[in-house]
């Protein structure tokens, strides 16, 4: 009598064998306990490492949530927005709608419902941020293990769970981490359309950076000429059908990222808000200036708002990732992405057009070649947190391209495949003792990370060679985990350092200083010089005593300081509490100094007691200025220039307007405060009718019968 035995159970390409699938009972509780174990076919450590990983992601985005401050410009527009739908709508800075900030507001949207929801305080703005960098990373993990397995997967989300800029990024309220999970969402869409052929994917991918789109603008788009090549050339349909699909998606790439500003300018000027940053008040001068090509070249296509910029990670160049403000944040494994991208693809050589493998390198390599070139190249305002938007590229490669040397590594140890591994390995482990010598003695952290780093780099190349050498195959696997040690020991080191610290909101790095920005816990350019993080604030309606530590009003009338400045770049601040209104020209043309007026805790106290019904508490040169007093005072102030004083959102007709109606009483006049070309006209015309408080330099008292 014949037996046969029971089949082996299967073996995936990454060489992890698989449970065998369970009877199906299609219940609640199994369903249940596939999302703690994972489909069958998933090895036994492919969910709980998963789980692992995203419980560090937590953790690092997560840690002293309540502590974090976040950057003061964008608090104060989510803060404003809880007060009025108007302001929540337009992204105005101010409840009472004067000016917009300069970029569109899909993330001030998300923080603004949770503080809506939770109530406005520090962890209610922070928590969004925090899991849109969690959810980046299970989304990463599952792209990624579709097509290169779960060994893959778990690699590349570890390591852009273990991205610098990303970690110290996500604890902060700057859009980017809303903008990464939206374009990782539209990756996710865009790779079943390949896979499948059909339209709807791809136009949900369009959906997906359209609102991208709404969140940081024109950087959203930095991704899809590698989208468009990608299911041009590698979708699973004819010809035909891939040119019709790909209009499909267009438009409604265009409708999801257009509606917002389509309908702003669409609104009469005297209904809305100044669109802040722009020359011409419309949405669409900023797309194309200071938020569109002003970035990358350094100038205004309407001249006038963008300037050359200024560079918070050194000067434009190729190399600019590798410099020493740069390079701890994001470098780590770019070398060993660039080696996996290379080999992966001609690994992948004879596969056929439609191979989803290939598709999937071409994917994340057009992601991070472009993103790499924008940033490294762009001459514009330039902060080192842009990159995060790199990061998903680099961790992907890590991962998938790491999976496949490795295989090439074990079928063909001999040949010349033999080699690239161990190399790639061997250069990104030096290159990380170099980056982590740069730091050396900023910390025990540094060091042992160091150490870390050389001896299991080293580790790793010997027992690769002595693989390939002596064909103990036992050794490729120790080895390849000695590799993932080596290149992640320094991210994880300076990633530590990000989520144990309360880093500067406008300019947020990880790691020690440099000697030339902010690292964790540090302050970003030109705090040493009494720049962002100067100041203190108070309660809202309080009387300036006693500071708070957390910069923003809370619903019980609590607020904290945060006097850091916004986004753009300037190492301008106008912290409210602190006395001064500091700063330096910076991120756009002719964008001087702040006003040099004072706008102490005195004064916010004196203007609310005097307010008599006006609409908006005073009036100030800049955003940073009008922010910090907002988020001391809980009340509506205009900024009359924008972020740096340059914008002409404030003109002598309007401020008469405004006074004759009594919406505006106070405005605050100091020396060089405004640089748009109405500012020299409205400083005179309120010095020359407006009574003095001789109590505080600088301000002036309107009503309309000085408009007579």
């Amino acid at each position: 009598m014949t037996t046969f035995a029971p089949p082996p159970a299967p073996v995936r390409q990454d060489g992890a064998r698989h449970r065998a699938a369970p009877p199906r009972d299609g219940g609640a509780l199994a369903r249940a306990r596939r999302l703690f174990t994972g489909p069958p076919e998933d090895p036994r450590w492919a969910r709980p490492a998963l789980w692992a990983v995203l419980a560090l992601a937590t953790a690092l985005y997560a840690w002293n949530l309540t502590s974090l401050t976040g950057n003061t410009f964008y608090d104060a527009a989510v803060y404003s927005g809880t007060k009025s739908w108007k302001a929540f709508f337009f992204g105005a800075l101010d409840s009472g709608s004067f000016i917009t900030v300069d970029k569109p507001p899909f993330a001030l949207w998300v923080m603004g419902l949770s503080a809506r929801a939770f109530g406005y305080g520090n962890w209610q703005l922070a928590l969004p941020m925090t899991a849109a960098g969690t959810g980046s990373v299970a989304l990463l993990y599952r792209l990624v293990k579709r097509d290169f397995g779960a060994v893959a997967g778990t690699v590349s989300a570890l390591a852009l769970t273990l991205t610098p800029i990303t970690v110290a990024l996500t604890r902060d309220t700057n859009p980017d981490p809303v903008l990464v999970l939206l374009m990782l969402l539209g990756a996710a869409a865009l790779l079943e359309a390949v896979r499948t052929g059909r339209a709807m994917p791809l136009v949900w991918s369009g959906v997906a950076v359209g609102f991208a789109f709404n969140t940081k603008m024109m950087q959203a788009y930095v991704v899809l000429p590698a989208f468009f090549l990608v299911y041009l050339w590698a979708a699973n349909a004819s010809l035909g059908r891939r040119v019709r699909n790909l209009a499909a998606g267009t438009v409604a790439l265009v409708v999801s990222s257009a509606w917002w500003m389509v309908v702003v300018d669409l609104i009469p000027a005297s209904s809305r808000p100044y669109i802040g940053g722009s020359t011409d008040n419309t949405v669409w001068d900023l797309v194309i200036g200071y938020n569109g090509f002003g970035r990358v070249f350094g100038a205004s296509s309407s001249v006038g708002s963008q300037g050359n910029g200024a560079s918070f990670g050194g000067e434009a160049g190729p190399y600019r990732m590798f410099n020493e403000i740069m390079g701890g944040q994001i470098s780590w494994l770019i070398p060993f992405a660039v080696v996996a991208l290379a080999a992966g693809l001609v690994l992948r050589g004879r596969a056929p057009r439609t191979d989803a493998r290939r598709a999937a390198l071409l994917l994340w390599g057009g992601w991070f070649v472009l993103h790499y070139l924008t940033f490294a190249l762009a001459e514009g305002t330039f902060h080192p947190y842009y990159v995060t938007a790199m990061a998903p590229g680099v961790a992907a490669l890590a991962g998938a391209g790491g999976v496949m040397l490795l295989g090439a590594f074990r079928e063909r140890p001999a040949a010349r495949w033999g080699w690239v591994l161990p190399a790639a390995v061997a250069v990104s482990s030096a290159w990380a003792v170099v980056l982590l010598r740069r730091v050396s003695g900023s910390g025990a952290l540094y060091t042992t990370a160091e150490v870390v780093a050389g001896v299991a780099g080293a580790a790793a190349v010997t027992g690769l060679l002595l693989a390939r050498f002596t064909a103990r195959r036992r050794l490729t696997g120790v080895a390849a985990l000695a590799a993932v040690v080596a290149l992640l020991a320094g991210p994880a080191a300076y990633s530590a350092a990000a989520a144990g610290s309360v880093t500067d909101g406008t300019n947020p790095t990880a790691g020690p200083t440099t000697g030339r920005t902010g690292g964790a816990g540090g302050r970003g350019p030109g705090a040493a010089d009494g720049g962002p993080g100067t100041g203190s604030a108070t309660a809202p309606g309080g009387s300036g005593e006693g500071k708070e530590t957390a910069g923003r009003p809370s619903d019980s009338g609590g607020s904290t300081s945060g006097g850091d400045a916004a986004e753009p770049g300037t190492t301008e601040s106008g912290t409210a509490g602190s006395g001064t209104e500091s700063g330096a020209a910076g991120g756009r043309a002719g964008a001087g100094a702040g006003s040099g007026s004072q706008v102490s805790s005195a004064m916010i106290t004196y203007l609310k007691k005097h307010r008599d019904g006006a609409t908006w508490l005073v009036a100030v040169a800049t955003d940073q200025t009008a922010s910090s007093v907002i988020l001391e005072s809980g009340e509506p102030v205009i900024s009359m220039g924008g972020w740096s004083g340059s914008d002409d959102a404030m003109t002598l007709a309007r401020l008469k307007s405004l006074v004759k109606a009594g919406s505006l009483h106070y405005v605050v006049v100091g020396d060089g405060g405004g640089q748009g070309s109405s500012a020299a006209e409205v400083a005179a015309w309120v010095e020359a009718n407006g009574t003095a408080v001789s109590a505080y330099s600088g301000l002036y008292r309107l009503d309309a019968s000085d408009t007579a």
